[in-house]
């Protein structure tokens, strides 16, 4: 099922606003709330296949999308469209964090970024070649877990002292035992087979109070994926995620001692819960030196990850910079120690 929101004053299509929070028309300036927006406005056309060809209800043409795709915009006359059957049932998100980050505000903080590169190219830094952005949701499924650790180890405790004219060493043996009950909150991992698990992971953290009752109007103007892997198959990468929390937490408990052996490790995670959501990102595509480079930022925060070009010759100046003050800083302590400076 394809869907289109139009305009109760003008008939023309109405998008999600990031600043307002509401479905705005561009044609006429009017703004509407999500959860009052009337039904006789709201367009649907039923397709009973999974079909990757849509007829847009506003112009005619054919909206082509992959099996994957949940909303689009109508590449003739640029209509946003939601693919309601696609978001249904079991790929229905539970939540959503809209975009709180405008495609101009976007452009603006990308700018921003790029001027902060100590070793990017004078040519990449004045960020004049962006082909596109593009605000997409990715699906993400959020994680509560539980996670039980017991430990056993032998510790020791060496003290050396002096008495009268001995040198003394005290040894103390210890039994070391921990019994740990960690819950973690709404652990993110992306659910789609296409974004870049470690990038989607540098775009963290979301911020949870701006999560919301998924309602398909907030993905009116923007692209949106539905998920390709369920919590079952995301499992094994949340636990791995949680792993060096864990242990960094374990290991802050095991203090004070001067040395610790025979440790045994026992670690259980159990799942509470897990929830579908779509998380907002903003996609660049920046053209350089006949290359283009991809840029993620976060559509709430602005946070901003990619890796921008190199510029071999900042990178000689830098580097040699270093270098030279290395060999003065040696040649100091030399003359500290020897007395003499060359």
């Amino acid at each position: 099922m394809l869907i289109q929101y139009k305009c109760p004053s003008c008939g023309a299509d109405m998008a999600f606003d990031s600043d307002s929070g509401t479905l705005a028309c561009d044609s006429c300036g009017r703004q509407e709330n999500i959860a009052e927006f009337p039904n006789d406005n709201i367009v649907n056309e039923f397709s009973e296949d999974e079909a990757q060809e849509y007829e847009c209800e506003n112009c005619g043409a054919v909206v082509i999308t992959d099996q994957d795709t949940t909303a689009t915009s109508c590449s003739f006359c640029g209509s946003a469209v939601v693919l309601a059957d696609r978001l249904s049932g079991k790929l229905a998100p539970g939540k959503v964090i809209p975009f709180k980050i405008s495609k101009d505000e976007a452009r603006t903080a990308f700018k921003k970024w790029c001027k902060n590169g100590r070793l990017t190219p004078a040519g990449f830094m004045t960020a004049d070649r962006i082909k596109n952005i593009t605000g997409m949701y990715i699906p993400f499924w959020i994680y509560d877990l539980n996670t039980r650790v017991k430990v056993e180890a032998r510790g020791k405790k060496v003290r050396t002292y002096t008495r009268g004219d001995y040198i003394y060493t005290e040894t103390k043996h210890y039994d070391v035992y921990r019994d740990i009950d960690l819950y973690h909150t709404r652990v993110p991992a992306d659910a789609s087979a296409k974004m870049n698990d470690e990038i989607m992971d540098k775009l963290e953290p979301y911020h949870y109070q701006d999560l919301k009752e998924f309602n398909p109007p907030y993905l009116a103007g923007y692209l949106a994926e539905k998920y390709n892997y369920d919590e079952k198959e995301l499992y094994p990468r949340v636990e791995t995620k949680i792993s060096p929390f864990v242990r960094s937490y374990v290991n802050s408990t095991i203090s004070g001692y001067s040395s610790v052996e025979g440790r045994n490790d026992q670690i259980q995670n159990k799942k509470l819960n897990s929830t579908y959501v779509l998380f907002p990102v903003w996609m660049v595509y920046y053209d350089f030196e006949r290359q283009e480079h991809t840029f993620a930022m976060n559509g709430q925060t602005g946070k901003v990850v990619g890796k921008p070009p190199v510029s071999k010759q900042k990178a000689a100046i830098w580097f040699g910079g270093i270098a030279a003050s290395s060999f003065v800083v040696m040649k100091l302590a030399s003359f500290l120690i020897g007395g003499v400076l060359w």
